[in-house]
């Protein structure tokens, strides 16, 4: 178990499900690396591409350069942030697939360069 599956592993209910299910997402891209840093976990391509927070009493999947993202699907909020967005999920029947995954799509084609 690595660091961050250990770190998923504290929480339980809905936010243990949104965070296992944010992780497998993210380490199913290509090259993508999980890590704990600043106390939560970060996903690292060739850049810090996002992070995800205990927030609000659910989970927020945050792009750290989400001011550059499109945004078409209107998911992402800045929340008083200039160059982070994100996402807030209390609960995993509430996430819209299909959208989330143009999100983090574009995000890693913005990682590319």
């Amino acid at each position: 178990m690595n660091e961050v599956e250990s770190y998923i592993a504290e929480f339980d209910g809905e936010q243990y499900k949104l965070l296992d299910y944010f992780y497998r997402l993210l380490v199913g891209e290509p090259g993508v690396t999980p890590k704990i840093r600043y106390n939560i976990p970060f996903y690292y391509r060739r850049s810090w591409v996002c992070y995800t927070n205990p927030r609000d009493g659910g989970i927020e999947l945050a792009f750290l350069n989400g001011h550059l993202l499109s945004n078409e699907q209107g998911l992402l909020q800045a929340r008083g942030r200039k160059m982070v967005k994100g996402v807030v999920f209390h609960r995993l029947a509430d996430v819209p697939e299909n959208a989330l995954l143009e999100v983090i799509q574009e995000a890693f084609l913005l990682d590319e360069g």
